[in-house]
């Protein structure tokens, strides 16, 4: 059974496409590379000894999008990551984060609905929640306005789905992403920013290993018992195996609801600074830090109620925090090593 990943060669996508290649699907892998490396699937072909579908498509195009669906007739289900994903810069540039996040989306469902593919599970986020009146958050837990236009696109991104499942043969699965961090254990995909990185870990591990000078902390006066935010942080291969298990889900008519959402995180959450505590401890690495202004757009704390996910799924995420950083860290000097793209 063929499954076609938007955003294949990205972070999350690229661990995505190892564990459904693992798991006996077929995949083809659509990506515009603006953020990631046509080399990633040489990369994923040496992990699986598979090699993927590839073409170079921006779903914005919906002419392009269309015309793959002409030549794709044999799609069973759809993951979708590909989308512009910093918070920070979603600030500065709402119009490009609406326009890309949102066209892509509905060119997208336009395609399977002519193609009759019937499942898509959606890479959703936390930052749907906004600040959470109450933690750790549930699926239940109110929408909240969103403190960015990337959470917005998140948000409004759920309701196209949800309406469009209303009318159509769709079916959905909107996955609300935490915190992804770590990398695959045979150190040949992981978090690969392209100029600098909007994500803590990254940042990390590149002022740890001399690419950066210092480490900014945004934001030292938060209601936290160390005044640094809180998130809940998962290994990207947890998160990639539960996408798995969402697709089957979906192909086996498990699904109970035409649209079900899940939180997938570890339900424990950590400070950056905590953070930064268990890198230094795991790989005995002292970073350069200080602590800046709080950065627009951040909330100040979340972390999952993952009973849900675990108890409907039959899926838990299985790497605490030490064993996430580590990973990370083996992936910045594997990184040292090689030549991208």
């Amino acid at each position: 059974m063929k499954i076609l990943v938007t955003g294949g060669t990205g972070y999350i996508g690229s661990h995505t496409v190892v564990e459904l290649q693992q798991s006996g699907y077929e995949v083809v892998i659509i990506d515009n590379l603006s953020n990631s490396y046509a080399s990633v699937v040489d990369n994923i072909e040496k992990i699986s000894g598979i090699r993927p579908g590839f073409e170079k498509i921006d779903l914005t195009d919906i002419g392009k999008t269309a015309n793959f669906f002409n030549r794709h007739n044999n799609i069973v289900g759809v993951i979708h990551f590909a989308a512009l994903k910093a918070v920070g810069e979603s600030v500065q540039e709402p119009l490009l984060y609406y326009r890309n996040n949102l066209n892509s989306l509905i060119n997208l469902l336009e395609g399977m609905i002519k193609a009759g593919i019937p499942n898509i599970v959606f890479s959703s986020s936390c930052t749907v929640y906004g600040q959470p009146d109450e933690l750790p958050v549930t699926e239940q837990a109110p929408i909240q306005k969103a403190w960015s236009p990337y959470a917005h696109t998140k948000q409004i991104a759920e309701e196209i789905i949800e309406n469009t499942t209303k009318v159509e043969n769709v079916k959905g699965i909107l996955l609300r992403y935490f915190n992804p961090i770590g990398a695959h254990e045979s150190v040949l995909i992981g978090e690969l920013p392209i100029g600098v990185p909007n994500n803590l870990i990254p940042f990390i591990t590149q002022t740890a290993i001399g690419k950066r000078e210092v480490l900014s902390v945004f934001g030292e006066d938060y209601n936290t018992p160390d005044g640094t935010a809180i998130r809940d942080y998962i290994h990207v291969v947890d998160l990639a195996k539960a996408h798995v298990i969402a697709i089957d889900r979906m192909l086996n008519d498990k699904s109970k609801d035409k649209v079900e959402m899940f939180n997938l995180g570890t339900g424990n959450g950590f400070s950056v600074l905590e953070v930064i505590n268990s890198f230094e401890k795991v790989t005995d690495v002292k970073l350069n830090y200080k602590i800046v202004d709080r950065r627009s757009g951040d909330i100040e704390k979340v972390w999952a109620n993952t009973t849900y996910a675990n108890r409907e799924l039959g899926w838990k995420a299985e790497k605490g925090i030490d064993e996430m950083m580590l990973s990370a860290w083996n992936w910045e000097k594997a990184l040292q090593k090689k030549t991208w793209p």
